[in-house]
């Protein structure tokens, strides 16, 4: 019955590379949003003329909970990371060195693949912030791209570290200068 639930008519299409092995070796670039981009995280100030976050307790416990992944997950090392009013880049490396066993992406219960890191980390911010009553929403997704080569991690790091800068003309920011 499973396979016919809702005659398919509210299935949403996977944005994942579905021949991929999401648990490979590989670098992977990610962004992740708050539910109906709220800007739970922080602010954008500008500090000695450079914009950086002031972020909130929710949004110190974002940055926390991302530096920590290496702890629950040791096979990935951390790159270029951002957090912003309502959102966050990031770059994580995924290093298996005995990994040789190649598997599609697949629906259903997965583990030591970029799914199940995201979920840990975004389930333990989620955490916080319920315990400490701290009105907080992820958004159900995430947007992620395989880096294929030196020359893209190359361009998206340089994105993630200019992303403050953008954040006046960005359309997500309500007080920007778009307006």
């Amino acid at each position: 019955m499973g396979e016919f639930k809702f005659q398919n008519k509210y299935r949403i299409a996977s944005s994942r590379l579905a021949t991929y092995d999401y648990g490979a070796n590989g670098a992977y670039f990610v962004t992740i949003c708050t539910k109906d981009k709220a800007p739970y995280f922080g602010d954008i100030a500008l500090i000695n003329g450079e914009p950086v976050i002031q972020p909130t307790i929710i949004g110190q416990r974002t940055i926390d909970g991302w530096l920590s992944i290496p702890t629950f997950s040791p096979f990935v090392k951390l790159d270029a990371f951002q957090l912003m009013p309502n959102h966050l880049h990031g770059v994580l490396f995924i290093n298996k060195p005995e990994y040789d066993n190649w598997e599609p992406n697949t629906f259903g219960p997965q583990s030591q693949n970029l799914a199940s890191i995201l979920r840990g980390f975004k389930s333990g911010v989620k955490a916080h912030a319920t315990t400490n009553n701290i009105l907080f929403c992820w958004q159900t997704k995430y947007y992620d791209r395989v880096i294929r080569n030196d020359n893209e991690l190359n361009r998206i790091r340089h994105y993630i570290e200019n992303n403050p800068a953008q954040w006046l003309q960005d359309l997500e920011n309500p007080e920007g200068l778009y307006m």
